[in-house]
């Protein structure tokens, strides 16, 4: 399996589990409907440790563009991989955008409100504000990437010629990364629905604009900038303060 691959699966398990709890307690007539942010939380930590695990070894599982930059920038990474990850990353988001919706289609069906089918692909603000709300985004994702640079491998090394970001342990390395996620999502998750990954909002949105969803109302176009450019801003000042502190 080659690193394009891995991070296509990776970040699509990654979003059918992530976007899939979503599903699971804001649709209607669904076993987990009703329950609550604890739920979604914890079951996208569990996501993240899944989709860590499976394309770890392969590609170091960025599954976030964020991320893959915030390497790129602190030289832990080479900038000639960097388009490569960041399309398999957004391949890998719809397809498991797409896949959520396969599974819950008959429940998009039985529920009414266009804002709880939107939250199912895409994130959205509990107050719109849009420098709030990119503020917001931009300390969530920086947080994440921040703390990636202080449990990572200090060698960076991989295999020739794509350089990972290992976690020591082997796959138990996968649940510091989950833990972070948890508590950005405990913690900071409650202004924007905490996308801190560009993909995870774009790809099931593109989704949620394309398929034939009754009553799906808007796609959100209009803030669909914010999940992209608050991550990739907050993982530049995370590399930026890391290369500062290494000197």
């Amino acid at each position: 399996m080659t690193a394009f691959i891995a991070e296509i699966i990776g970040t699509a398990v990654l979003i059918l589990l992530g976007n899939g709890v979503v599903a699971n307690v804001v649709l209607n007539k669904t076993k987990g409907n009703g329950g609550g942010w604890i739920v979604i939380t914890t079951a996208w930590a569990l996501a993240v440790f899944t989709g860590v695990v499976i394309a770890g070894p392969i590609s170091g599982a960025h599954l976030n563009p964020a991320v893959t930059v915030g390497l790129a920038v602190a030289g832990k990474f080479t900038w000639d991989l960097v388009p490569e990850y960041m399309l398999a990353q957004l391949l890998g988001a719809m397809i498991g955008g797409f896949l959520v919706w396969l599974i819950y289609k008959d429940h998009y069906k039985e529920t009414a409100d266009a804002g709880a089918k939107q939250a199912t692909f895409c994130t959205a603000p509990a107050i719109r504000n849009n420098a709030s709300n990119l503020i917001s985004e931009i300390i969530g994702t920086f947080v994440l990437v921040f703390t990636i640079f202080y449990f990572t491998d200090p060698s960076f090394g991989g295999k020739d010629p794509v350089p990972l970001t290992n976690i020591g342990m082997g796959s138990i390395g996968a649940v510091p990364v989950a833990f972070v996620v948890w508590v950005i999502g405990l913690s900071l998750g409650g202004t924007t629905g905490y996308a801190i990954n560009p993909v995870r909002d774009l790809g099931p949105r593109i989704m949620h604009a394309i398929l034939p969803i009754p009553g799906k109302g808007s796609s959100g176009w209009d803030y669909a900038w914010i999940p992209v450019i608050g991550p990739v801003l907050g993982a530049a000042a995370a590399a930026g303060l890391y290369i500062l502190l290494q000197k």
